[in-house]
């Protein structure tokens, strides 16, 4: 069934008008492919993209989110065959129990597959897990020829690398097969430090980096000075798991769920709030934790809060996320004067260390210091992101495209120096460019 309707990212700007595909088979959505009209088509999933990633002004956009089958688990090889519309969550859900968990996931448990694919997504253990496409052994790709083909990284690594991180251009990923990790305890050891100072937490984020932890500051830039919280988890051992649990250390603990009502938005940039909100990281916060956790609530803090993206009211917000080399520090701190300066605050940021990237041609992880930062969205808000964008660009750096509502195309080719590669692979799996979407005519891609 299709049906007309406006679409947002989750930053709910920039709404855009789309004929909806829902409920689709295999042979509906390849009828749609063979059928797209000059607008072409696009697949969404969970609609987690922040920007106009999965948007599609005035053509089709097939919703994935009922193609949720896990189809098969090995539970001796550790592999999961899973539907594109299947949710990090619903993974997480089945696999934990039985002792096994993802790689790598994102800031958000309900990503899809075919979106975290699409995104090429990473976590907070990057530096050493890697993106989510080093860990994706097969996926099927519907073509713009109607056609599906199994695609692996060794028999068609072009095609392959060209859809991690892809943006969803190259086709729609219908299913996939994906390598798990074992697990001990469906829990984490989490350290939380507070820290003065861009230097020094740049070095705890540096040092706090073993094999197996999740690293990530999250910072407060309303003050004169750079202050923050440094977390990093390991998986906890079995005699660590809070007494009542021990008996099922490998029970998957959800989140609770907490409603969150929207505020003005104009509330959100208030010195005032900002501060409030970031007081956490300054008075309430002790200069040292050590806490248990169940996994989900460390690694997806956020999704305990229901629709969350709406207590930045109707206006929405924007979330940027940059990377730049590890050398770059002047960069770094340079954009974080800038977003301190910036016209509405900057109510969320959050530091991470990334280490090298994969062989996405659009992947954006890359060896360096990474910043998110949400800000409530305002029309005075694009001059500020034009200029770290210049910033970035000159540094050697990029913009996540999954989070990027404002790039321009020629700080795009600047970014991204693989994209003739990919307009090429693009070009000769969809020569009359069936697959679209706003982010891709905003960028040239």
């Amino acid at each position: 069934m299709t049906t007309a309707r406006p679409l947002t990212g989750w930053g709910r700007v920039a709404p855009t008008n789309a004929r909806v595909l829902t409920g689709a088979d295999d042979t509906t959505l390849a009828a749609a492919v063979r059928e797209a009209g000059p607008r072409g088509v696009l697949a969404r999933g969970a609609g987690r993209a922040y920007g106009d990633a999965a948007q599609n002004s005035g053509g089709v956009v097939a919703d994935m989110t009922h193609r949720n089958r896990i189809l098969h688990l090995d539970e001796v090889g550790g592999v999961v065959h899973a539907e594109a519309g299947v949710t990090v969550d619903a993974l997480l859900r089945a696999v934990v129990p039985r002792g096994w968990c993802l790689p790598v996931v994102p800031g958000s448990a309900h990503v899809t597959v075919g979106g975290a694919i699409a995104a090429d997504v990473h976590g907070k253990n990057h530096r050493h897990g890697g993106a989510f496409g080093g860990h994706v052994l097969a996926f099927d790709l519907l073509t713009a020829d109607g056609q599906v083909r199994q695609v692996r990284p060794a028999a068609e690594p072009e095609i392959f690398w060209a859809t991690l991180g892809g943006m969803g251009l190259t086709g729609i990923v219908l299913r996939a097969a994906l390598r798990l990790v074992r697990l001990r305890t469906a829990w984490a050891t989490v350290v939380q430090r507070r820290i003065t100072g861009l230097d020094a937490l740049l070095t705890g984020l540096d040092t706090a980096q073993g094999p197996d932890e999740h690293v990530v500051a999250r910072i407060d830039l309303s003050g004169p000075r750079v202050r923050g919280v440094l977390s990093h988890a390991r998986p906890a051992a079995t005699a660590d798991v809070p007494p009542r649990h021990r008996a099922q250390p490998l029970a998957y603990v959800a989140s609770r769920p907490l409603p969150c009502p929207p505020l003005p938005g104009a509330l959100l940039s208030k010195p005032t709030t900002l501060a409030a909100a970031n007081g956490v990281l300054r008075v309430a916060a002790p200069p040292v934790t050590t806490r248990v956790l169940p996994l989900a609530a460390f690694l997806f803090p956020l999704d305990r809060i229901v629709a969350w993206n709406r207590v930045y009211g109707r206006h929405g917000f924007v979330q940027h996320q940059f990377v730049v080399p590890p050398d770059a520090l002047d960069v770094l701190g340079a954009a974080l004067r800038v977003l301190a300066a910036g016209p509405g605050g900057v109510p969320l940021a959050v530091l991470k260390r990334l280490g090298p990237g994969d062989a996405g041609l659009l992947s954006f992880p890359m060896d360096g210091w990474t910043l998110a930062a949400d800000m409530p969205a305002a029309p005075s808000l694009a001059p500020l992101l034009g200029r770290l964008d210049d910033l970035v660009a000159r540094a050697g750096g990029r913009v996540y495209l999954a989070k990027d509502s404002s790039l321009s195309a020629r700080h795009m080719a600047r970014m991204y120096p693989r994209l003739p590669e990919f307009r090429e692979i693009r070009r000769t799996l969809d020569p009359q460019g069936v697959f679209r979407s706003d982010l891709a005519r905003r960028l040239s891609l």
